[in-house]
């Protein structure tokens, strides 16, 4: 019932706010602005996300079938199952959604969105399979999606890549603090998903893998910044996040033909479910888009804005960071949106400026929560969210703030 209040929420309170403005400012566009908001986002849900997604659901299920029948999967599986038992207790030992699931964080920590969302479409529904109630989700899947929608990001290729567009002296000097900031959000959503299932985190084997995956991440910090000029750093991201993606490609066309599988057949049979699986999910995505699209054209997000910069005002606290907040907040509702407010918000106040720079970690800090509930939750045709809406924007918060402190420490 979480996400039938909010989407609900979203229409009324931008109602509320047109009349508003209608009536007290004389805003006689605002009605249209919204009308025509909801119209274009409708188009978007379709023709530049849904669309777009099948072409590459396409490609990458056949990919990920080819990988099943090399032993791939059963092999990421049979190497996570030790951390991935404790926190997915409920998933079965060696279940092929534990390998799809390492896929979907594999590609999210390379920053490939394109590759990790339909390995995280598969692994939601391997999970599925595991579900006595079909539109509820099982605590797995809570888990699962809240550490998607964490974003936990070890190389930001996309943010690095659009600052260099727009002339930045350092396009990549936002990966540290970036890399920090999503790790923040993970380890607080593992948290709170861990406290309300009642799994105990504090145990050999988890707060092994978890010291580990810090370490891993500390010593690539420390190799990158102390090893590598900046123009190389920016370098060997796009090379290496693209290269891994590429060997996990022929490492899984090499297997399958070890074992003698017709690998084009493999292909095929696993492309097959790539166009309904778009299918399925255009409702939910076209049904939250909207929703977005009516709080943000109504003005919402602003009074939101100028309600904060006044709180942090009365209380004495360098507001420096208020102008950025607009990439924070519509990050966990629209990944396209949040892209615009920070390059909109880079083209205002300088690509290098504080406020620029910070609405980068902003934008790198967390993933789209509600757009990543109503894609993931809507393919395996789940209604019910429980409390993962909760915890996903739990995880937000936290990497908002790591997002500021860091900011604050790197930039200001």
């Amino acid at each position: 019932m979480s996400l039938n209040y909010i989407w609900s929420g979203f229409f009324l309170i931008g109602f509320i706010a047109a009349v508003a403005q209608f009536l007290l400012s004389g805003d006689t566009e605002i009605f249209k602005r919204i009308i025509d908001g909801t119209f274009d986002s409708a188009r978007t849900g379709v023709m530049d996300i849904a669309l777009p997604l099948a072409g590459v659901m396409t490609l990458w299920l056949g990919i990920m079938n080819i990988g099943e029948k090399a032993g791939a999967i059963d092999l990421l599986a049979r190497l996570i199952a030790p951390f991935f038992s404790r926190i997915f207790p409920g998933v079965p030992s060696q279940h092929p959604a534990t390998g799809h699931m390492v896929m979907n964080f594999s590609a999210n920590l390379l920053g490939l969105d394109n590759a990790a969302t339909p390995f995280g479409l598969k692994a939601m529904e391997s999970l599925q399979t595991l579900n006595p109630s079909k539109d509820e989700p099982t605590d797995a899947q809570i888990m699962f999606l809240v550490l998607h929608t964490s974003g936990l990001t070890l190389i930001p290729l996309a943010i690095m890549a659009q600052r260099s567009i727009l002339g930045a002296a350092d396009p990549s000097d936002i990966f540290i603090p970036c890399m920090i900031a999503t790790y923040v959000a993970t380890v607080t959503g593992i948290t709170a998903v861990s406290i309300r299932q009642r799994i105990n985190l504090f145990n050999t084997v988890v707060m092994g893998w978890l010291g580990g995956m810090t370490a891993a991440i500390a010593g690539v910090v420390w190799y990158f910044t102390h090893y590598l000029s900046k123009q190389e750093i920016e370098l060997v991201s796009k090379v290496f996040s693209n290269l891994v993606l590429l060997l996990v490609i022929v490492g899984f066309i090499i297997g399958a033909l070890r074992r003698k599988v017709n690998v084009y057949e493999a292909f095929i049979e696993g492309a097959k479910g790539g166009i309904q699986t778009s299918i399925t999910v255009i409702p939910y995505l076209v049904g939250m888009l909207v929703a977005i699209s009516v709080i943000r054209n109504a003005g919402v997000l602003n009074y939101v804005i100028e309600g904060f910069g006044w709180i942090f005002a009365q209380l004495g606290v360098n507001a420096d960071f208020v102008p950025a907040l607009p990439t924070a907040l519509m990050k966990p509702l629209s990944g396209s949106a949040a892209k615009a407010m920070m390059i909109d918000t880079m083209r205002q106040y300088g690509v290098d400026s504080f406020v620029g720079r910070l609405a980068c970690v902003f934008n790198g800090s967390a993933d789209t929560t509600f757009y990543i509930v109503a894609l993931y939750f809507g393919s395996v045709g789940i209604r019910k969210t429980r409390y993962a809406i909760s915890c996903g924007l739990i995880a937000d918060l936290a990497g908002v703030i790591a997002a500021i402190f860091v900011a604050y420490v790197f930039f200001h």
